[in-house]
């Protein structure tokens, strides 16, 4: 099957697709494919982030008063006038990395987890079946996600989230930070991401989805504690 019919497969019968991978794992394609479609929603949304977060910094008066006016200055200098370099590193090469090593991290903790109920399956199987439910998330999502902020001209409060049902909710309160986790496309993906593990572990597709959902939940409640430790962070 080849990449093509990989990646249309996923929206109208990701069971054969994910049959197709589990028989054989690949990867290198997809891994490629998403590493580049990162990068450039990165570049893309850049300029809005840097001017979110700049007009972010300026207004919060407490991390002024934790750093002191000159040190909060240069800071406010430095996110005003970044390198073009700091920006290229930034924007091409560091948001691409993290997700890479991200796929790598998640898809061993899924195989982990998949030995607690199965024996069968290999890493390669997991990682190639991870990559390629990251379509619906890092290529359709992302598209979605960059015609929101280029309409709205903000990064802030731009979600596919179940915070978008709720679009009078401060960005700093709890409720938007565990709102915000429930990403409608991430949803999707971990939902397809059990027929891939269905077929790796060899296991009934209702156990695969725990195995899945199970992932997503770890890593949900992970992202949740982040948010809030930022907020005291940033005061």
């Amino acid at each position: 099957m080849n990449f093509f019919n990989r990646f249309s497969g996923l929206f109208f019968s990701p069971q054969e697709v994910f049959k197709a991978i589990s028989e054989k794992p690949v990867w290198v394609d997809a891994l490629v494919v998403l590493l580049i479609f990162t990068a450039v929603f990165s570049y893309i949304i850049g300029p809005y982030s840097q001017k979110d977060g700049l007009q972010t910094m300026q207004n919060n008066i407490k991390l002024r008063e934790r750093l002191g006016e000159e040190k909060f200055n240069q800071m406010i200098e430095n996110m005003k006038n970044p390198s073009k370099t700091t920006l290229i590193i930034q924007r091409i090469f560091i948001a691409p990395l993290s997700i890479g090593i991200g796929f790598v991290f998640s898809s061993l903790i899924i195989f982990i987890l998949g030995r607690f109920i199965s024996v069968e399956g290999k890493f390669a199987q997991i990682f190639s079946a991870y990559l390629h439910a990251n379509f619906i998330d890092k290529i359709l999502g992302n598209a979605i996600r960059l015609i929101l902020i280029i309409s709205r001209g903000s990064v802030i409060q731009t979600t596919t989230s179940i915070a978008f049902l709720f679009p009078k909710l401060e960005i700093t309160s709890p409720a938007y930070i565990i709102l915000s986790q429930i990403d409608f496309f991430q949803l999707w993906l971990f939902g397809i991401l059990g027929f891939g593990l269905s077929y790796v572990f060899k296991i009934e597709f209702k156990k695969a989805l725990i195995i899945s959902y199970g992932f997503w939940l770890l890593k949900t409640v992970l992202y949740i504690v982040l948010g809030f430790l930022s907020l005291q962070f940033m005061g």
